[in-house]
């Protein structure tokens, strides 16, 4: 009875069984903003693993929390090879904001244009 040998038959496979749908998670404002925070710490895959969240999820936290805090996260660049007197420039960078603008040259102290830029930031 070829049917009937317990060493041919396959072995079984692990079984899950759901027995209704798995209700839904429900995060705070505080939980998610720590998740936020943790994930640009490590990784966003990190961090789904760790919370057992979709990395889709992350991000769409993250974008509602850009969104949110008015930040945004890209900044138009424009390049002109010509200076005013039609000379190339070479080594500046011209940020304009909204309350002004600021030119950087090449060797420019970090920290004073930190504190410029800031200062044009923030809001009058």
């Amino acid at each position: 009875m070829p049917g009937d040998d317990v060493l041919m038959m396959p072995s079984a496979r692990r079984i899950e069984v759901f027995t209704g749908a798995t209700p839904r998670r429900r995060w705070s404002a505080e939980a998610k903003a720590q998740i936020v925070a943790e994930s640009y710490e490590t990784s966003v895959g990190e961090t789904s693993a760790r919370y057992s969240l979709s990395k889709t999820q992350i991000f769409t936290w993250r974008r509602d929390a850009r969104e949110a805090s008015g930040v945004l996260g890209f900044a138009r660049v424009e390049v002109d090879d010509a200076g005013s007197e039609g000379a190339p420039r070479r080594g500046v960078i011209e940020v304009r904001l909204r309350a002004g603008s600021l030119s950087v040259e090449l060797g420019a102290d970090p920290m004073m244009v930190t504190a410029i830029l800031m200062a044009l930031r923030a809001p009058r």
